[in-house]
C-alpha cells in the first residue's frame, strides 16, 4: 500500500492550529454537511506529537485548497522538527511531567490493570486491589477480563464463576459473597464497597481471604441467622480470586487504625494505584478515551466530539465531576438536543453559582 501525505497550508484541530503540519492521509477531504462552509481529511496521527492516545484525527480546513500533497520525506522532516519544538516548548508541570509523558504513565497504568486483571481471571494471581478516583474506567478493564473468560461458559449456559458486587456490603454480605466464589478459578469482584474498609469486622474477613499462606479459611465465629438459613457454613477454605476496586487512596488515609489495617491488606495482595490525582490528569484520560471511540454509539462525529470535550475542559471548575460518567452525561444531553446540550448542561451537569 502506498500512503498519501498531505500538507495542511490553512487548518485545524480541536482549536489547535495545524498550518505547516504534514499527515498521511487516511481519507481523503470531506465537505461538511448541512451547507456549513469547509471540510476535514482525515490522517494518521499515531505516531505525532500533540495527539497521545489518538491513532486518527480530522483536521478542519477552509477549503480543499487548504491541502497540499507532499512526500514521505517532507512528512518525516516535518515531524522530526515539531519533535524538536514541542521537547523545547512544552510547558511542565510542577514535577517537570509534560502531557504526553502523563499520557504515557496514564496508558501504562492501565496497560498494567488490564495485565493484572487477566492474571486474576485466570488464577495466576490470587488477589488485586486497584485505588482511583470515581469515572476513570477503573471497573471497564476489569470486567472486560472477566467477562472473556467467561465466554465458554456463557455459551454452554454454564453459571458464571464470577460476580461484580457493587454498592454497600454488610460484613454478613461479604462472608456470604466470598463463600459463593470460594472455588478455585471464580473470581469476585468489590467495586465501589468502600464501605468495607471501615468496618474491621469486613476487614478481617477480606484480610483472610487474601491471605498468602497455602490454605486461606474464613471464620464466623458468632451465631447467624442468615447462614443458618442459607445452609451456610461457619468457616470454609477460600480458593477463589478477589479484586477490591476502590476510590479511596490508601496513602493519604489519615487514621492510624485504618492506616494499619490497609497496610496488612497491601501485604497480602498487589495493590495498583492508577495516580490519576490532578484535575490535568483526568482531563488527559478524557482525551484519550474519547480518542480511542467512546462517544462512536452517538454518531455525533469528530467535530462535535471535539467541541463537547472543549465544552468540558472549559468548564472543568464548574462540573460536578470530571469523569467519564460526565463525557456520556453530556453526550446524552447532545443526543436530547444538539443545538441546545450545552445550556441544558449548564443547568443539569454544573454546581449551583459555578
Amino acid at each position: 500500500m502506498i500512503n498519501k501525505y498531505i500538507k495542511i497550508e490553512t487548518g485545524s484541530y480541536r482549536g489547535q492550529d495545524m498550518s505547516g503540519r504534514i499527515f498521511p492521509i487516511l481519507k481523503d477531504y470531506q465537505r461538511f454537511s448541512g451547507g456549513k462552509e469547509g471540510g476535514f481529511v482525515t490522517v494518521d496521527c499515531s505516531e505525532l506529537e500533540g495527539f497521545e492516545g489518538l491513532d486518527k484525527a480530522r483536521i478542519n480546513v477552509p477549503a480543499i485548497t487548504d491541502l497540499t500533497l507532499t512526500t514521505e520525506g517532507a512528512f518525516q522532516i516535518n515531524r522530526d522538527e515539531l519533535k524538536k519544538t514541542e521537547s523545547a516548548t512544552q510547558p511542565k508541570t510542577e514535577n517537570n511531567e509534560t502531557d504526553e509523558e502523563a499520557i504515557e504513565r496514564i496508558a501504562a497504568r492501565f496497560s498494567i490493570l488490564d495485565e493484572m486483571a487477566e492474571a486474576v481471571s485466570t488464577s495466576k494471581v490470587r488477589a488485586m486491589i486497584v485505588s482511583g478516583p470515581p469515572g476513570i474506567g477503573k471497573s471497564y478493564g476489569v470486567e472486560r477480563a472477566l467477562e472473556k473468560r467467561s465466554m465458554f461458559d456463557d455459551i454452554a449456559n454454564n453459571a458464571r464463576k464470577f460476580e461484580v458486587v457493587k454498592g454497600a456490603m454488610s460484613p454478613i454480605g461479604l462472608y456470604k459473597k466470598l463463600y459463593e466464589h470460594s472455588a478455585k478459578g471464580h473470581v469476585v469482584c468489590f467495586d465501589d464497597c468502600d464501605a468495607i474498609l471501615y468496618d474491621d469486622l469486613a476487614l478481617n474477613l477480606l484480610k483472610a481471604a487474601l491471605d498468602t499462606g497455602a490454605k486461606r479459611t474464613l471464620h464466623w465465629n458468632t451465631e447467624s441467622r442468615t447462614l443458618m438459613a442459607e445452609g451456610m457454613p461457619n468457616s470454609f477454605e477460600f480458593n477463589g480470586g478477589v479484586v477490591f476496586i476502590t476510590n479511596v487512596k490508601f496513602d493519604n488515609v489519615k487514621s492510624k487504625k485504618l492506616q494499619d489495617h490497609l497496610q496488612a491488606l497491601q501485604s497480602r495482595c498487589h495493590y495498583l494505584d492508577l495516580t490519576i490525582d490532578s484535575m490535568r490528569d483526568r482531563m488527559l484520560r478524557i482525551r484519550q478515551i474519547v480518542g480511542t471511540g467512546m462517544l462512536e454509539k452517538y454518531a455525533m462525529g469528530r467535530e462535535e466530539e471535539d467541541r463537547l470535550v472543549q465544552f468540558i475542559f472549559d468548564n472543568k471548575h464548574k462540573l460536578r465531576e470530571i469523569s467519564l460518567r460526565m463525557v456520556l452525561k453530556i453526550a446524552d444531553l447532545w443526543k436530547m438536543a444538539p443545538d441546545r446540550y450545552q445550556h441544558l448542561a449548564e443547568q443539569t451537569c454544573m454546581r449551583p453559582g459555578a
